[in-house]
């Protein structure tokens, strides 16, 4: 374990800073995670870990949560805990261990590795990454349409002033 942070909990979602997006695991004890993971999922991989999120299939995997980590950040990061109550940890971790090793779908929008730990932990599976990456590409494409509307009424009135 890094020294500047405290080991977690059995049970504590484990949220890891990969370039350019957040690969999630569940801690089940004594340094290990379980966690969803296509076959290019890499720590240390940099940007080409990214390429991970095009999979079609995963393999749900227990290592070392050093070893997942690498050289990334990560902290506990249990945030619905306010909104669902958590599974009992004996249950998440086994319903955990009976996962390791099978071959499941993987999807970026709904069968990810956030989606995979949430369904363990709460029972209910969700992105957030997901949902705000879709909500920042509908602000951004209302800001393009946006744009483009004054662009074309612009043009409009500057040929309707000639």
């Amino acid at each position: 374990m890094r020294a500047s942070i405290p080991e977690p909990k059995v049970g504590d979602l484990i949220e890891i800073f990969r370039p350019f997006y957040r690969h999630w695991a569940i801690y089940v004890g004594d340094g290990y995670v379980v966690h969803l993971a296509p076959p290019s999922e890499v720590a240390g991989a940099g940007a080409a870990s990214i390429m991970s999120t095009l999979a079609e299939k995963a393999v749900v995997k227990k290592e070392l949560l050093d070893d997942v980590v690498g050289r990334d950040r990560y902290r506990v990061n249990n945030k619905h805990d306010d909104k669902y109550s958590p599974l009992p940890p004996s249950k998440i971790v086994q319903r955990a261990e009976e996962l390791v090793g099978q071959e499941l779908p993987y999807s970026l929008p709904c069968e990810n590795c956030e989606h995979f730990v949430n369904e363990l932990r709460y029972g209910v599976a969700r992105s957030d990454q997901v949902r705000d990456a879709f909500m920042m590409a509908g602000v951004t494409g209302l800001g393009m349409a946006a744009l483009g509307l004054i662009g074309v009424m612009f043009s409009r009135n500057k040929r309707q002033k000639q």
